[in-house]
């Protein structure tokens, strides 16, 4: 029985490697019964490249959105990614698939995916490992076991269902795996299976902004006050060491001081993942280990 599977990859600026992400899903094993891309606001060649290919296939459909002159980061992904999906035609889907437009992978890579879900009924939120190419050597982008990057991400729909769907702020990628946990469902990534990722995450912002971004992603996802300090004292040794630390404490500082509106207000959530936290530093079991 084929898996019925949809995707939305919300896209802006993408006209470099938009071509190669499509070229990669047309020629899966099992494709998808729908597929919507997100034009949001680009500039480029992006939006065109998009229509071309889904002139060629009926299942490939391209919302077009305003520029709104700048990127967004995190909520501006959610507010595309779910134009697109209140656009889908059908909900009888079994899975859907946050997917972003700068990768390439092999063309079993869905079909080798699914069958892990179909393996693990338990298993809610999954995808492949992400690698970059630097010179001719692939090389992972490092991230805790249960946690799935944000550029490939595919729901199981009791597990979407359950969850609420995606938190519309900066964070959701890791919230929506906490919450998945919550509920009794496993999170994973696929370390046998992986995808190109040809723009380093966080590449757009720079790494000093990129850093402030994440303590604010700290603040609205609810963590705990020492984890977040111990983790700035962790940082103390990756670049760019002493600032980027600073920074990350300054994006959560500032969450608290402007009370960032986006903060994730469900008290059994930020109750669950500050005891995880707690139990992190403490050594023991936790989602993350």
């Amino acid at each position: 029985m084929k898996t019925n599977y949809v995707i939305v990859t919300p896209v802006r600026d993408e006209e470099k490697y938009l071509d190669e992400t499509i070229q990669s899903v047309v020629a899966q094993t099992i494709t998808p019964s729908q597929w919507v891309i997100v034009n949001d606001g680009s500039t480029d060649r992006t939006g065109a490249i998009a229509d071309g290919f889904a002139a060629r296939f009926p299942w490939i459909r391209v919302i077009h959105r305003q520029n709104r002159g700048f990127r967004k980061s995190g909520g501006g992904v959610m507010e595309a990614f779910y134009d697109g999906y209140k656009s889908l035609d059908r909900s009888d889907w079994d899975f859907v698939v946050k997917l972003d437009g700068d990768l390439s992978f092999s063309e079993d890579y869905f079909e080798k995916c699914f069958a892990h879900f179909q393996t693990n009924p338990k298993l809610g939120i999954a995808g492949g490992e992400i690698r970059h190419d630097l010179s001719g050597q692939l090389k992972v982008e490092e991230n805790p076991r249960f946690h799935v990057r944000g550029a490939t991400k595919i729901y199981r729909k009791a597990c979407w269902q359950d969850i609420g769907g995606l938190w519309p702020a900066p964070g959701w990628d890791t919230i929506d795996e906490v919450k998945a946990n919550m509920h009794g469902w496993k999170t994973e990534t696929f370390t046998d299976l992986y995808l190109l990722h040809h723009r380093f995450t966080g590449t757009e912002d720079g790494l000093v902004r990129t850093r402030v971004k994440q303590g604010l992603v700290c603040y609205i996802s609810g963590y705990h006050p020492l984890f977040v300090l111990v983790r700035c004292l962790y940082r103390i040794f990756q670049r760019p060491y002493v600032i980027g630390s600073g920074a990350i404490l300054y994006g959560f500082l500032k969450g608290y001081l402007t009370h960032h509106p986006s903060r994730v207000d469900d008290r059994s959530y930020v109750s669950y993942i500050r005891g995880q936290q707690l139990r992190r530093l403490c050594g023991m079991q936790t989602i993350w280990r």
